[in-house]
C-alpha cells in the first residue's frame, strides 16, 4: 500500500484520580495518535502512550510527537509499505525510540486489516475472541480506600488485582491486602523502584503468596533480575527491562524472570510483541498483555493482541471508565462479562478518536500529503 497521508496528533486526557507509581505522579496520561491513510482511501489508526515525563522510559509524548514529525514520517510518506517489517526496517537507521515506532507500525497493522476485511486479532493470529482482564491500582490516599477499591473489584468479577509498590506502600500495604483477601490472587509492581540490595524486603514478600513480582529492580539490569529470581521464590515478571525481541532472548537465557509482561509500545509495535510472545511460548514462559493507560482506541489494539494463545494472565486492559471520566474515542472499552473483554469482527478495529473530542484534548496536530 502507498502511503499517501499521516497526521499526527499528541492528545491529554485527564484522569478521575492521580496514577502513582514507584516512578512520580501522573494527573494526565499523554499520547501520540498517529492515522495513516493509503492511496485507495483506507485509513488506520494507532496510538502510542509513553507518558508525558520520561520517568517510565527514556521516551515521552512531547518528544515522540517530534521524532515522529521529523524524522519517522519523512521516511514512509509516499512509499509503498508491504508490511510491518517493511515499515521498521525503514526506519532501522534509527536507533532506540521503540515508542515512536510503535505509533507507524500499530496504526500500519490497523490499516492494513481493514484492508484485508479482517479484526486486527484475526490479521495478529489470535484464535479466540474473549480474554480475561485484570484491575490495577496505583497508590491511593489510604490503605482503607485501597481495600475498597480492591473489593469492588472482585464483586465486578476481575481474576487478579495488581498492585504499585514502592518505598512506604510495600510490606504493611501487603499486610493489610493478604490479611483482608486471604485467598485472592495478586501481583506487585515495583517500576525499577528497587536494587538488589533490597534482596532481603523480596525474601519477606514470598510469604505473602504473590502471582509475581513485577519490574523490582532497574530496567538495565538482567543479571541482577537473574540473581534476585535465584533468591526468591516468587516468580519475576520483566515490563521495563524488555524493549526488543533481543533482551527478551537474554532475559530468558539467563533465567531473569519466569513471566515477561508485552507493551506493544515499549518493544516497538505489534510485530515485535507478536514475536516475544511466540519466543515466550517456546521456552513454556508464560505471559500478558500489559497496558499505559491508552485510550480506547490504545485499549482496543492491546484487546487483539491479547488474543494470541500464551497470553495466560489477565491483561491490563480496562473499561474506558475505569480511569477517565469521558473517553476520548467511541466506542469505549467495556466488560463484556465478569473480568473479561471480547474482541471486536469489526475490521481493524471498533474504536476511533470522537472528532469533537480529539479536537478539545489535542496539544499539537500536523498533517503531511505525500
Amino acid at each position: 500500500m502507498k502511503i499517501e497521508r499521516i497526521d499526527l496528533y499528541w492528545v491529554k486526557l485527564p484522569l478521575i484520580y492521580p496514577w502513582r507509581t514507584a516512578y512520580g505522579e501522573d494527573w494526565d496520561i499523554h499520547s501520540a495518535l498517529v492515522r495513516l491513510e493509503a492511496e485507495e482511501g483506507l485509513y488506520g489508526w494507532g496510538e502510542t502512550t509513553p507518558l508525558y515525563a520520561p520517568t517510565y522510559s527514556p521516551e515521552h509524548t512531547p518528544g515522540v510527537f517530534y521524532t515522529l514529525r521529523d524524522h519517522f514520517v519523512p521516511r514512509i510518506l509516499g512509499q509503498e509499505i508491504s508490511s510491518e517489517s517493511d515499515l521498521l526496517d525503514r526506519l532501522a537507521v534509527f536507533k532506540g525510540n521503540q515508542f515512536a515506532k510503535a505509533g507507524l507500525e500499530v496504526a500500519w497493522w490497523v490499516l492494513d486489516a481493514k484492508r484485508q476485511g479482517l479484526p486486527l486479532h484475526r490479521a495478529l493470529g489470535g484464535k479466540r475472541d474473549r480474554v480475561p482482564v485484570g484491575a490495577d491500582y496505583g497508590v491511593q490516599d489510604s490503605l482503607d480506600m485501597l481495600l475498597a477499591k480492591i473489593q469492588g473489584a472482585i464483586d465486578q468479577g476481575y481474576a487478579r488485582v495488581k498492585l504499585k509498590f514502592r518505598p512506604g506502600w510495600d510490606l504493611n500495604m501487603l499486610d493489610a491486602v493478604r490479611s483482608t483477601f486471604p485467598n485472592f490472587t495478586f501481583h506487585i509492581d515495583c517500576n525499577s523502584g528497587y536494587t538488589l540490595r533490597d534482596a532481603d524486603l523480596f525474601k519477606r514478600v514470598d510469604r505473602y503468596r504473590l502471582a509475581m513480582i513485577e519490574q523490582p529492580l532497574q530496567a538495565g539490569d538482567l543479571v541482577d533480575h537473574a540473581e534476585l529470581q535465584k533468591m526468591i521464590e516468587t516468580p519475576v515478571c520483566l515490563d521495563e527491562s524488555i524493549r526488543s525481541l533481543h533482551d527478551a532472548q537474554v532475559a530468558l537465557r539467563i533465567g531473569s524472570c519466569r513471566v515477561v509482561n508485552i507493551k506493544m509500545g515499549r518493544v516497538g509495535g505489534l510485530g515485535v510483541a507478536k514475536a516475544i510472545h511466540d519466543l515466550c511460548a517456546e521456552h513454556g514462559v508464560p505471559c500478558w498483555v500489559g497496558g499505559m493507560l491508552e485510550s480506547a482506541l490504545g485499549g482496543s489494539i492491546c484487546l487483539a493482541l491479547a488474543t494470541l494463545e500464551n497470553f495466560t494472565y489477565p491483561a491490563d486492559i480496562f473499561p474506558s471508565r475505569y480511569f477517565y471520566r469521558q473517553d476520548l474515542c467511541a466506542p469505549e472499552t467495556v466488560l463484556s462479562g465478569p473480568g473479561e473483554m471480547t474482541a471486536s469482527p469489526a475490521p481493524g478495529v471498533p474504536s476511533e478518536p470522537v472528532p469533537e473530542l480529539l479536537e478539545q484534548r489535542t496539544v499539537q496536530h500536523v498533517s503531511f500529503r505525500a
